[in-house]
Parts: C-alpha cells; structure tokens; sequence
C-alpha cells in the first residue's frame, strides 16, 4: 500500500505528517510507524504525527515517537502539525486541537507558529536539577561544558536512572548567556538520542530558569541546534499560565513510500 506523506521540521526537530482524516492508517501498526522514521530504511524522522478529525475542533493530533509508540505531547510536532493543517486548507490563521495532554490554541505568523502549552504548577527543585512535567516529562540541569559534552551517553545514564528508570524522562543540559537567553541540547527518550530541538524542553528550561531566578523576564530565547524558539509566560500565584512556545514550522517535502 503506498502512503502519502509529508515531512516537517521546527528548528531540526523533525516529522513525518500524515493525514489520516479518512482513518487510512493502521494506528497500532508500531512497526511501520518505526519504519518510517528510520533514517536509513525509511523516511527519517524524530517522530511521526497523524492529523484526524474533531468533532468540536479544527483537528486532533496523534503523535508516536520515534521507536513507533505514541508518547506524550511534542511541542515542535504540534507546532509543525498546525503548519501542517493550514497548508491542507483544515485552518486559517488560527487553530484550536486536541493532543494526548488536552486543548491547545495555535496561531500562524508567516513561517511562524505560535503554541499555546500546558499551565504548569508543580515543579520539582533538587541538588542538581529541575523536573517539571510541560506535556512530557523534563529533566533539566546546567552543563557550562555544553558544547563538548556527551549528550548521548550521560543523557541516557540520567534517562533511565533513578528516579526515572523504566518511564524515563527527557534530558535537557543547559547554559545561561545572558539574563534572556540560553543554549540548549536535549536527549529525547523515544528517539534515545540528542535531537536538534524539542519544544516542551525548552519551555520546560525557559520556566524552571525563572523558577530558581536564573532570570526575571516572562519572554525567554531558548538556542538549540537546530535554531532558536522563544517562550512566554505569566505567573499567576506561582503557577505559570499563558505559556507560549514561538519559532519555525517548515515544509521539507513531500513524497509517497
């Protein structure tokens, strides 16, 4: 059976696209979701997302990881999955869908796609790090050595130590640069690799940074790999609200396989 598809990155991160509004595809097919973001034998891609139907909003999004499961909610995939539904006429400007954490409400500013995130309430300060859960879980700590470290190998002892183990987490190293702006690398479980983005990693970066004062401001620039995106927030009685993750959604290409 030949399958459509459509491929997008933000920032680097990077997905296959499907639009699966007639149901078409074979959801539990966990093999052939691998297959298809396997670098070398399929399409390639940090993970593969469905775009269905709603019966009170403009879409839904189902999104598996990399290794063919679905996962927990990705920002940049659901940032490209908007860009993704204007270019298929679903949307205009402005999107309201559903992903596996709830509602989100979307805008698109040209090659910009704006995100509206979870609120965030608890969050977790320890020794060396921050856990905070921003639609997927986030483990985040300073690494000053950030350009020479070894994000594959220590971000996988941390992924699947303790207090994660068999769950897992997301990894993100962090560097401060300035009181606004700071230089991220993550290791993504599901991938079980560094990625060149990951859009509910920075935002968990850009909210754990003002949650131990590393900065003041409610608008954050967040450099990766693969580019930069930018969070905003407000605090409400210490719980963040109007969280927004902002940068690049792009078509690479079509194809079918």
């Amino acid at each position: 059976m030949q399958q459509t598809f459509y491929k997008y990155q933000g920032t680097g991160n990077d997905f296959v696209m499907i639009d699966n509004r007639q149901q078409t595809f074979d959801k539990n097919d966990t093999k052939r979701v691998a297959f298809l973001c396997d670098r070398r034998f399929g399409v390639g891609a940090d993970g593969l997302i469905l775009l269905e139907n709603h019966p009170e909003h403009d879409f839904k999004m189902v999104y598996y990881n990399a290794d063919g499961n679905e996962s927990t909610m990705c920002g940049n995939g659901g940032r490209c999955l908007v860009a993704f539904a204007k270019q298929l006429g679903v949307i205009k400007d402005k999107a309201v869908f559903e992903a596996i954490d709830g509602l989100h409400h979307a805008t698109v500013e040209g090659d910009i796609v704006n995100l509206q995130m979870l609120d965030v309430s608890k969050i977790e300060t320890h020794k060396s790090h921050v856990f905070l859960n921003t639609g997927s879980p986030h483990h985040v700590q300073f690494e000053p050595n950030i350009e020479d470290f070894s994000i594959k190998i220590q971000g996988a002892n941390i992924r699947y130590g303790e207090p994660y183990n068999e769950a897992g987490t997301n990894v993100n190293f962090v560097k401060k640069q300035s009181d606004t702006e700071f230089r991220v690398r993550t290791y993504e479980r599901g991938v079980e690799d560094e990625t060149l983005s990951c859009g509910t990693g920075v935002t968990a970066v850009a909210i754990a940074m003002h949650y131990i004062g590393e900065t003041e401001k409610n608008l954050v620039h967040l450099n990766v790999q693969g580019g930069k995106l930018k969070v905003s927030f407000n605090v409400e009685n210490g719980v963040y609200k109007n969280v927004w993750l902002s940068g690049p959604a792009k078509l690479v290409f079509k194809g079918s396989i």
